[in-house]
């Protein structure tokens, strides 16, 4: 296998934020190199730690390792290490490895310095209210037909009462088809969605598998665990 090339940068608003960039495969022999640039930045006192796996093709028991082993150590101070930028292969295995459980993953550099900056807090938004209600009355014409007279309003006109068209049937979103796959496979991952999105069966839907993600992401269904408890609630 090739070798590994890491790098260091700073980040964030205050620049306390480290992203290690990682390129190459990430296995038993060229682990040590990643192993020794995090082990520099915790020595140092930096614990907002950001790894960006974009360029990385490949990651062994080994690698998974060292995220795993440090993440706790890194949370005592008060830091935290994020994953970002790994491709499908990878993610996947990221995936079915349940490691979403203990890490956390972003699709970009920018949306895990963000989540840094806010402290990692998710925003919070006020219960909205109901709108009131208004009531009215139903009466007869004198003729058979239902009107309906808006309730304290005697000088308004009354309007008949027809039967609604019905409504023609339009195609399913993007999101209607995710969440059906989701109901008829509900192990499926990210490659394996995207795959029977392209699929006479939802139309031969061209997406990117980022996008798929970001849509999974959307709708609350970015883990596995989360797809079972949908499939479990329909």
């Amino acid at each position: 296998m090739e070798g590994i090339q890491v790098s260091v940068e700073k980040a964030g608003l205050h620049n306390n934020i480290a992203v290690i960039k990682v390129g190459g495969y990430i296995d038993t022999t060229t682990s040590a190199e990643l192993e020794h640039s995090l082990d520099a930045l915790l020595k140092a006192g930096t614990y907002n730690i950001i790894i960006d796996l974009g360029n990385v093709d490949y990651i062994s028991s080994a690698g998974w390792g060292i995220f795993i082993s440090e993440i706790k150590g890194i949370r005592e101070k008060g830091g935290d290490l994020k994953l970002v930028r790994m491709i499908p292969d990878v993610y996947e295995v990221f995936e079915l490895l349940e490691f979403h459980y203990i890490l956390r993953a972003f699709d970009t550099i920018e949306e895990a310095v963000g989540d840094f900056d806010r402290g990692g807090m998710a925003a919070s938004f006020s219960k909205p209210q109901p709108a009131a209600t208004h009531h009215a009355t139903a009466k007869s014409d004198g003729h058979g037909r239902g009107v309906i007279a808006p309730a304290g309003r005697s000088d308004v006109a009354t309007a008949e009462v027809f039967a609604p068209m019905p409504e023609a049937r339009t195609a399913p979103s993007l999101d209607e088809k995710i969440r059906q796959i989701v109901r008829d496979n509900p192990e499926a991952g990210t490659l394996k969605i995207k795959q029977m999105l392209s699929t006479a069966r939802y139309g031969g839907l061209k997406i990117s598998w980022w996008d798929v993600r970001r849509r999974l992401k959307d709708l609350g269904l970015d883990s596995k665990s989360k797809r079972l408890e949908y499939y479990k609630s329909v």
